[in-house]
């Protein structure tokens, strides 16, 4: 497996962990969401920004980092909340 695949696997393995730690323990579902976002975060940064793939347009990836932010802010959020 290359690098990248590495990385395709490892951001829904960091998301799936929140959620089953939401589940199946005491932490409240949020809390583990938020944390499964926290977790994926730095793959989903080197995979965007310090070794992306392909070179893309500088506008393709600032909305794929303002959609990721959203959806970490809004976890965190819905953590806090």
């Amino acid at each position: 497996m290359h690098r990248y695949d590495w990385i395709i696997v490892a951001i829904p393995i960091a998301l799936i962990s929140g959620w089953l730690i939401g589940t199946v323990t005491s932490v409240p579902m949020e809390y583990g969401m938020a944390a499964g976002f926290l977790l994926a975060t730095p793959f989903v940064y080197d995979a965007m920004f310090r070794n992306p793939p392909i070179p893309a347009a500088n506008v393709q990836r600032a909305v794929a980092a303002v959609v990721w932010h959203v959806l970490l802010l809004w976890m965190i959020i819905a953590a806090v909340w």
